[in-house]
């Protein structure tokens, strides 16, 4: 039970890692851009994200539902094999 919970963890996590870490370097390069120009606008920060991250949903998208495919399989045939 373990090692499956495990492995679903790190699907997960393989599934969202690319996602998450656009995310985290683009709200850098903005901080810093923010800090260089003291320009801090709620909507400087927020828009490029929103952007960015829909842009990158519809490129990686459909990677990423197969590999949530593959946990939700994995775990409905754990489901079913019984304990």
């Amino acid at each position: 039970m373990l090692t499956f919970i495990h492995d679903q963890t790190v699907a997960t996590a393989v599934a969202v890692g690319p996602l998450f870490v656009l995310m985290l370097v683009l709200g850098l390069v903005i901080g810093v851009l923010q800090a260089a120009t003291q320009v801090n606008d709620a909507a400087v920060g927020f828009l490029p994200k929103v952007f960015v991250g829909g842009f990158a949903c519809l490129l990686i998208g459909p990677w990423m539902l197969e590999q949530f495919v593959y946990i939700l399989r994995a775990a409905f045939e754990k489901i079913g094999a019984g304990p």
